[in-house]
């Protein structure tokens, strides 16, 4: 009996899902993409600072080790041979930056965490000269802040006609990427410097360190990553594909360092240790690379968004590199395989989606769970007419106006804290139109329908809503895992793996529920443009960034400064005078 069901399941394929907050390695059946089993380990971030966000490496590390074993054990219980998974795929947060010794193995540094921020969202990335930034202290759960003094300083050297890095990389010069996190380790902690000019370091994203330790480490480590994890370094050449002389040497970085860049879905090296020592490790995407893929978004103009803290919207734009008019990021979405052609992808963020609800119960307390503000908001159906703009920390794409701070307008007597619910769930789906808009400006192909996934993607209420607003379609798969998915089938359809076919024809089908706009046109766009208007109102809220940043100093006011010293002058005067004879 056991047999038999060995036999119908056919190869298998794990994948490492390495987040901010958790690692999991999850495995799935090849012919079916189906998820067989899966086990979580929570991952802690360390705030040494405000705005500093740093994970230990290690223990990164550990948590991948333990998650592969304890999924192994859960398939032994199931009956099934863990001797059928025949490749691993690797899909991580993107961006976070470590360093370590290639001799002892040990990290020089905790790795410096860019744990969910939208990346051209930071309104410092991309603010016209000039322009105010928000207080450091209001945005520290989006930014590193360590870096903002590097960024000031090199934005400087940039000619105003000459955006060479942008130009190069399809990125803005900001905080997030990991240029200038490597930098500010090369300037500021001793051990990496000293580990650089002893030809002791080399650099990597999670994906890189995570490999190079699987595959041996210290002996015959492969230290490597793949085109979607290096395009997001600030370093990468995204038309060349390879790592850009002139970009290294604006930034100081020493090119012997980097990893080999390959492509997504090559064989890489053999796992070295643990229960699936000898599988090999033969697929590689930042997480949502990987969640494009496991959507299947292989066409021109085919785009998902990812629902979480804050969303991510990724738009394929094919063998075309589109660079943005509007504020989006333009990136490698893949490169499946080392003869196969790369694609590219325009890149939106949204900053604020699941942490508005967050909010909702953590500051204002009119939910107890994340999960009650779909029967609150189902109560009403309706915002009547109060509408949120959660610029926490002003407002992003495609406004870019850091003087901008949250409202709540549109209040009447008759609001209640459902409406507000209501309200806080249309703001995710007006954000996200704003997003899409500005995609359909920069590529021209307006979208048929959205693909989603996320934690957030089980509210029915908002689901239906960003139909409504979009006023187009909004698919969402069944299962959920699409990231995972995406790693592991990068990883099956390797060269000398070849268990997983990404020929179309081949492709699972995958259940999908589909949400259709139930509003007409016309009312949608009344919504729309009222929202619009909620949003001009939210901007000019802060008229400079002292008036936020708390500045200690008592001098900050004048007269409370100038009367302090004038009286400390009285005192020493009188003293001195009482002391003459």
């Amino acid at each position: 009996m056991a047999a038999a069901k060995k036999a119908v399941l056919g190869p298998l394929v794990g994948a490492v899902d390495q987040g901010t907050s958790s690692t999991r390695f999850l495995v799935f059946n090849s012919k079916t993409a189906e998820l067989l089993s899966h086990h979580q380990v929570e991952i802690k971030q360390e705030f040494p600072r405000e705005g500093w966000v740093e994970q230990d490496p290690k223990e990164i590390l550990q948590s991948v080790y333990e998650c592969i074993e304890k999924t192994c054990e859960k398939l032994g219980q199931l009956n099934i041979d863990i001797s059928n998974i025949k490749a691993i795929g690797v899909s991580n947060q993107r961006e976070t930056t470590v360093v370590w010794d290639k001799l002892t193995g040990e990290p020089l540094y905790n790795a410096v965490a860019a744990p969910v921020s939208p990346g051209p969202s930071d309104p410092a990335a991309v603010v016209p000269s000039g322009s105010s930034v928000p207080a450091a202290g209001a945005s520290s759960v989006w930014l590193d802040l360590r870096t903002q003094s590097t960024v000031e300083s090199l934005s400087k050297r940039i000619p105003g006609n000459n955006n060479f890095v942008k130009s190069k990389t399809g990125l803005p010069l900001s905080t997030y990427f990991s240029a200038v996190k490597l930098r500010w380790l090369l300037d500021n902690v001793r051990k990496v410097q000293k580990a650089v000019e002893e030809d002791r370091a080399l650099f990597g994203t999670i994906d890189s360190w995570l490999i190079w330790s699987l595959t041996g480490g210290v002996s015959g480590g492969v230290h490597c990553t793949d085109v979607t994890n290096a395009s997001r370094t600030m370093l990468f050449n995204i038309h060349s594909l390879e790592w850009d002389k002139e970009l290294c040497e604006f930034f100081g970085i020493p090119m012997k360092i980097l990893p080999n860049v390959r492509s997504s879905s090559e064989i890489y090296g053999l796992m070295k240790a643990g229960a699936l020592e000898g599988v090999p490790i033969s697929g590689c995407l930042g997480d949502q690379s990987a969640a494009l893929v496991g959507q299947m978004c292989f066409q021109d103009g085919q785009a998902k968004n990812t629902y979480g803290t804050g969303c991510f919207l990724l738009c394929n734009t094919g063998r075309k590199c589109v660079f943005s008019e509007h504020g989006l990021l333009t990136t490698v979405a893949y490169k499946l395989g080392r003869d196969k052609p790369v694609y590219y992808a325009l890149e939106g963020s949204v900053a604020i989606a699941g942490a508005v609800i967050r909010w909702l119960r953590d500051n204002l307390g009119i939910i107890k769970s994340s999960e009650e503000i779909e029967k609150l908001a189902k109560e009403v159906g309706t915002s009547y007419g109060c509408y949120f703009v959660p610029a926490f920390s002003g407002l992003y794409a495609p406004y870019w106006e850091p003087s901008a701070r949250g409202i709540i307008c549109g209040l009447t007597q008759f609001t209640n804290k459902c409406h507000i619910a209501f309200a806080a769930l249309e703001a995710v789906c007006f954000q996200t139109r704003e997003i899409l808009d500005a995609m359909n400006r920069d590529c021209g192909i307006p979208l048929s329908h959205l693909q989603v996934d996320g934690g957030m993607t089980n509210n029915k209420i908002l689901m239906q809503l960003q139909a409504d607003i979009l006023y187009i379609p909004v698919v969402k798969p069944s299962m959920p895992e699409t990231t995972a998915l995406g790693a592991a089938m990068a990883a099956g359809a390797a060269e000398g793996v070849g268990v997983w076919s990404l020929e179309p024809e081949d492709l699972s089908a995958v259940t999908m529920e589909r949400f259709e706009p139930q509003i007409n046109a016309e009312e949608s766009e009344i919504r729309y443009s009222t929202w619009k208007k909620a949003v001009m109102k939210s901007m000019g809220w802060v008229t400079t960034q002292s008036s936020e940043s708390g500045d200690p100093s008592i001098f900050c006011s004048l007269p409370l400064g100038f009367f302090i010293v004038s009286s400390v002058v009285m005192l020493i005067g009188a003293r001195y005078l009482s002391g003459m004879p």
